[in-house]
C-alpha cells in the first residue's frame, strides 16, 4: 500500500512538472531531468520502450517511436472495435518484464505517461492515460485516454452513442495534438503560406476535413497555417492550387482595407507554398485538388 501511494505521488508530481514543459514535445534529454524528493527519476528510458523506475512496481511511462512517413510501424497500435487505443506488448512474450511493468499498472489502476513520437527523437506526451485492458490472444493492451472512457469493457459491443463519445476524445486526447505536431514539425514550425514562425500563433490546418473522407490526421492531410491563413482557408477566403500556388478569392481581391487585408491576403495571391523538404511529408495533391475544387464551389 505505501509503494501504491508512493507511485502515484511520482506521477501527480510528474505530470505537473510535464504541465509546466518550456516546450510542446519533449527529448530524453529534457525528461532525464525530473527529480523527485531530489531524486533524479527520468521519465523515459533511454532503451525500452516502457518505463519502470527501480523504486516502483510498475511502469510509470511507455513510448511510442516515431515513423516515417511511408515506412511500417514496429508496432502496430491501433484501435479497436470499442473506438479505445492499444499498446502492444514488448515482444510476444506476456512475461516479458515490461509487460509486467504495465499489466502491474492496470491492476493497481495508476496512470501513465504516453510518450509518442512526432520526429526522430521527439515525444508529444500524452497523460493521464490507463491501461483497462490486457488483451492475451492479441499480445495487447487496451488504453483509455480520460476518466470516461474506463468506464468501457474492452472488447465489448458499445452503443452509437458511446462510440461517438469515445471518438471525440480520442480525437481530442491523441489525434488532434499528434497531427498538430507532426504536422508543424514537418514545416519546421514556420507557417507554408507567409513563413511566420511564431509556433504559439500556428495551426495544423487539415487539408480535407476529419470528419470527411480521406480527412485522416496524416501529414500529407496536413498544412502549417499562421491562425489568420488557417481561419482564411478553413472559410474559404484562401484556396490552394494543387500546384501549391495560393488563390485568394476574387471579392477579397477587390476589397479595400488596411495593411493586414493587403498584406497578409491580397499580397498572398499567386504566391507559392513552402513545403517540407521530405517527399513523403509533402501536402498530397489528389486531397489539394479535392479540396480547391470545394473552394471554386463557393
Amino acid at each position: 500500500m505505501l509503494e501504491e501511494q508512493f507511485s502515484r505521488l511520482i506521477r501527480e508530481s510528474a505530470m505537473t512538472w510535464l504541465d509546466a514543459r518550456p516546450r510542446e514535445q519533449v527529448d530524453y534529454a529534457w525528461l532525464s531531468t525530473f527529480e523527485y524528493e531530489g531524486q533524479r527519476i527520468p521519465l523515459m528510458d533511454r532503451q525500452r520502450g516502457i518505463r519502470k523506475p527501480a523504486s516502483m512496481n510498475a511502469a510509470l511511462s511507455m513510448r511510442t517511436v516515431f515513423t516515417k512517413p511511408g515506412d511500417t510501424p514496429p508496432y502496430a497500435d491501433a484501435e479497436g472495435k470499442d473506438g479505445l487505443q492499444r499498446y502492444k506488448y514488448r515482444g510476444d512474450d506476456p512475461q516479458h518484464s515490461e509487460n509486467r511493468a504495465l499489466r502491474r499498472a492496470h491492476e493497481d489502476g495508476l496512470p501513465l505517461i504516453w510518450f509518442v513520437g512526432i520526429a526522430a527523437s521527439l515525444y508529444q506526451p500524452i497523460y493521464p492515460v490507463w491501461i483497462v485492458g490486457d488483451e492475451l490472444q492479441d499480445l495487447q493492451f487496451a488504453l483509455a485516454l480520460d476518466e470516461g472512457q474506463r468506464l468501457i469493457t474492452p472488447g465489448t459491443s458499445v452503443s452509437e452513442d458511446t462510440k461517438r463519445y469515445v471518438e471525440r476524445t480520442t480525437r481530442a486526447r491523441l489525434h488532434q495534438p499528434m497531427f498538430r505536431a507532426r504536422v508543424l514539425s514537418a514545416y519546421k514550425s514556420r507557417c507554408a503560406v507567409c513563413q511566420l514562425g511564431h509556433v504559439q500563433l500556428l495551426d495544423a490546418a487539415h487539408i480535407i476535413s476529419d470528419s470527411k473522407p480521406h480527412g485522416d490526421p496524416v501529414v500529407p492531410n496536413g498544412l502549417a497555417m499562421c491562425k489568420i491563413h488557417h481561419a482564411a482557408f478553413d472559410s474559404n477566403i484562401l484556396g490552394v492550387r494543387p500546384d501549391l500556388s495560393v488563390h485568394i478569392r476574387q471579392d477579397i481581391l477587390d476589397e479595400i482595407d488596411g495593411p493586414m487585408l493587403r498584406h497578409g491576403l491580397q499580397g498572398m495571391h499567386n504566391q507559392k507554398l513552402t513545403p517540407p523538404l521530405v517527399r513523403l511529408a509533402q501536402p498530397d495533391p489528389g486531397r489539394l485538388d479535392e479540396r480547391y475544387s470545394e473552394f471554386l464551389a463557393h
